[in-house]
Formats: structure tokens, C-alpha cells, sequence
């Protein structure tokens, strides 16, 4: 049994520069995460273990400390105000990349367009692009677009959607509203794009891939949902212990990827465990 790693995947230099930040913090009791730094189980509870305080994305209630961490996928201005309002000093981790999505929104609202984001609702990533918009709509897949009665429309996307769901979803929109101007940014990040792009060739190699990453990890579901588009098998794990349930009798090759909000550490790991299940599978066939 061979196992073959995808060409890219793991952390993105946003989510690498995020949590070097986290880690430069000499004092990490006096500051609270707002929301989840990464999408990731283990790396939160490395957070939390030194002394972290890591505030719900769903509730968002003013944090105790004086010190706020804006995670990677970035805040709203009306969050960011809301905060400082309230004596906040703010670290800010942002992506650039998801502030170009930011930019590009706010740039067809003040322009009086409906602005269209591709992505999915109440991710957090969307929520902060869509709360500093007066007129919006929110559209995760072709069977969500409509005719929107408007003669301008905005279209920009999540960064770690899948490029041909976008694409399909951006011609949905113009043949539902065939009367009006619309405007698109393609605002996908790159290394989301390579990674995908990577998973892609990958599955066409192998049996099975293991896709790791997080349960919630917007990114890494889509990873998987593009293996299992191509015909492959696909396991998600978020940690190597969970590949205990599965045994890979018989399987000629297993690919290996991981989603951006997943550190080497656990890849490595993971990667370490195949290749000891590898071994236990070759014996298997050798003695059946």
C-alpha cells in the first residue's frame, strides 16, 4: 500500500501568520480570541492550554480582557467599532485576502449595487463581510439563486469556496437576471485554489483519501466533497487517533491532505500512522 501526500495542503500564510502572532503573546491570559483562530480541535486546545481566553462565535459577548485577537477570518468595521467602544485593544490577525473580499463588498454597496456573496450562511468568515452591507444576499449553491428584482448586482465570494461551484453559481445568477448589471470579483484565495486543484489530481491516483481537518472547517469539507466528486473514496479525520476505526486491507494507495487550518504537527503524525498501518497492510496481504 502506498501513501502519497497532495502536492499542497495545510496551513495558508494567513492562517500561518495568525497563529504566529498567538504564539509571539508573552501574556496569553490577558487576551481573549474572538471566535476560533483556526477551525481546528487541536490547535485550540493548544490555545487554551496556555492561557488563552477564547470567546464564542456565535454568542460574542464583550470579552473580559482588555486584549481582543481578530482571528484570521476577519470582523466586520460595525464589529471593530462595537469593540473599541467598549475599551478594547484590538490584535488584528486578519487575512488580507479576506479583506480584499471586504473591500470589494463595501465597494458595490456604496455603489447601490445588491451585493451577492457566494459562501455559506453564518459562516463566520461571511459574517463579517456582510454586516457593514445595507442590501445583500447570501447564496451557497446554484438552487439558492433567484431573481433578485434589481438592476445592479455585486458578486463576490467566501475565499475557500470551490471554484466551479462559484462559477456555476455566477451563471446561474446572470440567466436568472438576464435585465441586470452584474459586476464579479472572483475573491477565492489562492492557496485554497492549490489545494483544491492538488486534491483533484490526487484523487485520481489513489483509492481512499484521508482528508484532515476540522469538523467545522469550511475548507476542508470542501476538500472532501471534491474527492467524493471524482469518484474516490474519502475520509475526513481531525486527528490521527481517529483513523483507529479504519483499516485499509487490500487498498493499493491512500492519498494524504489536509485542510488550511491544519498545522504540520498533526499531518506529520497522521502521515506517521498510515505509513505504520502501510506496514500492517502489506503483512496482511503477504500472509493471506
Amino acid at each position: 500500500m502506498k501513501v502519497i501526500k497532495a502536492e499542497a495542503m495545510g496551513f495558508c500564510f494567513g492562517v500561518r501568520d495568525a497563529l504566529d502572532v498567538a504564539h509571539s503573546i508573552e501574556k496569553p491570559e490577558e487576551v481573549t480570541i474572538h471566535g476560533e483562530l483556526v477551525h481546528n480541535p487541536v490547535v485550540l486546545n493548544e490555545l487554551s492550554d496556555r492561557g488563552f481566553h477564547i470567546s464564542s462565535e456565535v454568542e460574542r459577548d464583550i470579552p473580559d480582557t482588555e486584549l481582543v485577537l481578530i482571528t484570521a477570518h476577519g470582523i466586520s468595521d460595525r464589529e471593530r467599532n462595537r469593540l473599541e467602544s467598549a475599551g478594547k485593544t484590538l490584535i488584528d490577525t486578519s487575512c488580507p485576502l479576506v479583506s480584499r473580499v471586504h473591500r470589494a463588498a463595501q465597494t458595490f454597496d456604496r455603489q447601490g449595487h445588491l451585493v451577492v456573496v457566494i459562501g455559506r450562511p453564518g459562516h463566520v468568515e461571511v459574517r463579517g463581510i456582510v454586516e457593514d452591507l445595507s442590501d445583500y444576499v447570501v447564496v451557497p449553491d446554484v438552487e439558492s439563486v433567484r431573481f433578485f428584482a434589481v438592476t445592479h448586482i455585486g458578486v463576490v465570494c467566501q475565499t475557500t469556496m470551490p471554484p466551479d461551484v462559484v462559477e456555476q453559481v455566477r451563471t446561474a445568477i446572470s440567466k436568472q437576471n438576464p435585465d441586470a448589471e452584474i459586476r464579479f470579483v472572483n475573491t477565492v484565495c489562492q492557496p485554497t485554489l492549490d489545494r483544491q486543484q492538488a486534491v483533484d489530481r490526487l484523487a485520481n491516483l489513489v483509492d481512499i483519501v484521508v482528508v484532515v481537518g476540522g469538523n467545522n472547517s469550511n475548507n476542508t469539507r470542501q476538500l472532501v466533497r471534491r474527492v467524493q466528486a471524482a469518484g474516490t473514496r474519502a475520509i475526513h479525520i481531525e486527528s490521527a487517533a481517529d483513523l483507529r476505526e479504519y483499516r485499509f486491507w487490500g487498498v493499493d494507495a491512500v492519498g494524504l491532505t489536509a485542510g488550511t487550518s491544519t498545522p504540520d504537527s498533526v499531518i506529520n503524525e497522521v502521515h506517521a500512522t498510515l505509513s505504520s498501518m502501510k506496514e500492517h497492510a502489506d503483512a496482511k496481504l503477504q500472509t493471506a
